[in-house]
């Protein structure tokens, strides 16, 4: 159902909106894992993981965005059966894969803070190998197990989606039948999913913390921090909305309300990481400037 309850003009606005945060936020996360893969100075563990996160926020946002703008403009209201649940299924295995993603990142800039010396040593690209695949991996499980077990149900009734993407909630309640066995295990799961992430990420940011504090320098503690700054600020966008979205009480969780909230970690999100991690750290900025300065006078050679 998408956004149907508004009037046409104002889909028509969300359509053009969303679809220039779609383009954005496939750009921006195209440009940084070509900057990061173009430039040898950011060859280094923080933006090797950086671009398996721009990977999946270019996965997460193909998943669910094309779908919304055709339904914005109705060109088709209608999603198969095996199309809803290949969407549910790649959104919980990116939205997952996401979450553990972050984690990593975080020990990684908890390494690169507290033991800078052992730093290349222990981020070896074994290591890299093996906490890449540590967070890939529960996305498949987590994904396989939730979109097969809700798709078994029984469906009978009204088959309208009142949301712009099929999530399990909404899909939950076009069942008709007993589902309390599956709803208690998606609220442990989902609590399990988040907590466990951020229970890694708050850790390492109180070990960097405690770093930092220990620096006698202004200067030092300023560095320091900026390393960290951008994980952090995309850590809390990220937690932030996907808690408002899925943590609160049913009775202050309307269908509108949530859709709304949806947007901010499925279309939001996505497009502000490039941004950030660009605006906010001068390496990138940097490597940007010379691969522009190398493009341009390679074309100024051009007869």
């Amino acid at each position: 159902m998408s956004f149907s309850s508004l009037p046409t003009k104002v889909q028509s606005l969300l359509f053009l909106t969303f679809l220039i945060i779609y383009l954005v936020t496939l750009m921006g996360n195209s440009l940084i894992i070509l900057v990061t893969l173009a430039d040898p100075m950011l060859h280094s563990p923080m933006y090797f993981f950086l671009r398996n996160l721009s990977f999946l926020e270019i996965g997460f946002n193909l998943v669910i965005v094309p779908k919304m703008l055709g339904t914005l403009l109705a060109w088709d209201t209608t999603i198969s059966f095996l199309g809803c649940a290949t969407q549910m299924y790649f959104s919980f295995f990116f939205g997952v894969d996401e979450c553990f993603l972050l984690a990593t990142m975080a020990y990684d800039r908890y390494v690169a803070i507290c033991s800078p010396l052992h730093y290349p040593v222990i981020m070896n690209q074994r290591t890299r190998a093996k906490l890449t695949i540590v967070s890939w991996f529960p996305g498949f499980p987590v994904a396989t197990v939730q979109t097969t077990w809700l798709f078994s149900f029984p469906f009978c009734g009204t088959n309208k989606v009142n949301h712009f993407f099929c999530d399990s909630p909404p899909v939950l309640r076009l069942v008709c039948a007993d589902t309390t066995l599956f709803e208690i295990y998606a609220i442990v799961g989902t609590i399990l999913i988040v907590m466990i992430p951020c229970l890694l990420i708050l850790c390492s940011y109180t070990r960097i913390a405690a770093a930092i504090l220990k620096i006698s320098s202004a200067k030092g503690r300023h560095k320091a921090f900026s390393t960290c700054s951008s994980h952090l600020l995309v850590v809390s966008l990220f937690y932030v909305s996907l808690s408002l979205t899925y943590f609160r009480p049913k009775s202050n969780n309307s269908p509108e309300s949530k859709k709304l909230l949806s947007l901010s970690y499925t279309v939001g999100t996505p497009m502000l990481n490039p941004i950030i991690y660009s605006l906010r750290n001068n390496e990138v900025k940097n490597a940007l400037g010379r691969i522009f300065q190398k493009a341009l006078g390679l074309r100024n050679c051009i007869p």
